[in-house]
């Protein structure tokens, strides 16, 4: 999740574009400059863009979807709401529009690139410049022209369950600054930036990494480390391998770890491991 990134009541709302794995299920909507779905995704909200809107193959959004520039539908797409277009619509066979569409620009019918096979000949393209060491960075300036760049992309995996109470991503998760996200979180492993506020639990195998002012209304259970910053708090408890937190951070509940508790006092929250501070808490 980029920075800046907003879960309201029924919208996710992103400083920048949205890129939705395969097989995802979304219970929001979504507020974006540009938002790309891959096949069989779910949508329970509105879509709605500044810029492009790509919804590939058997994708439904239960909702309205509006863009200001370009629409593209794939084969057996289902909008249950209302298609708004100002730019063309290109649209395959056997969409279905519960609510009607309007189009100011051309209508095209015939099945649209798939998305893996669009998102294949970007980053071929990109690869051929030689900047394929960083192909995160590719992907989050996928939807800019070509003389402009966005570094701002929230990134969903292939398979993510995200639902009004609950957030699961199968593999690593990073949150950026200036967040506010709901739900009890599941991944890998998490990383949240700055000034974030999650209201929620967090559970991982490989570790949680909290930055400088952050709040987690919930607990951090963990088979890793954690490591929180400066001036962050917890408002639960902490279960883990082992646990870093800076000395001017707030844990509310019982820190719990089996190779105990370091305390960190340098500006960047970076753990100065002296044997006089280490806390052993038998689990």
């Amino acid at each position: 999740m980029p920075d800046n990134t907003k879960m309201e009541e029924r919208t996710i709302v992103v400083d920048g574009d949205v890129v939705v794995g395969n097989h995802s299920e979304i219970a929001y909507g979504f507020l974006a400059h540009s938002i790309i779905a891959g096949e069989r995704v779910k949508i329970d909200g509105d879509v709605i863009a500044d810029e492009e809107v790509r919804l590939d193959l058997w994708s439904n959004v239960n909702g309205d979807v509006r863009t200001k520039k370009n629409a593209y539908l794939g084969e057996k797409v289902s909008i249950n709401g209302k298609l708004t277009v100002k730019g063309d619509l290109d649209i395959g066979t056997d969409v279905h529009i519960e609510k009607g569409f309007e189009a100011k620009g051309w209508i095209m019918i015939r099945n649209p690139v798939p998305v893996i096979v669009y998102l294949f000949l970007y980053l071929a393209v990109l690869l051929r410049l030689g900047r394929g060491e960083d192909v995160e960075k590719m992907l989050s300036e996928l939807f800019e022209d070509e003389e402009t760049f966005n570094e701002r992309a929230m990134i969903i995996p292939n398979g993510t369950k995200l639902a009004l109470d609950m957030i699961r991503i199968p593999n690593k998760a990073v949150i950026g600054n200036n967040c506010h996200i709901l739900g009890n979180l599941r991944a890998s492993s998490l990383e949240i930036g700055d000034n974030t506020t999650l209201f929620g639990s967090i559970r991982t195998k490989d570790g949680i990494k909290i930055g400088q002012k952050t709040k987690i209304h919930g607990s951090l259970v963990t088979k890793g480390a954690v490591h929180i910053g400066e001036k962050s708090w917890v408002m639960g408890e902490i279960d883990a391998d082992v646990i870093t937190i800076h000395e001017e951070a707030k844990v509310d509940g019982a820190m719990r770890t089996s190779r105990g508790v370091f305390f960190a006092h340098d500006e960047d929250g970076e753990s100065e491991q002296r044997e006089d501070e280490f806390i052993s808490l038998d689990m």
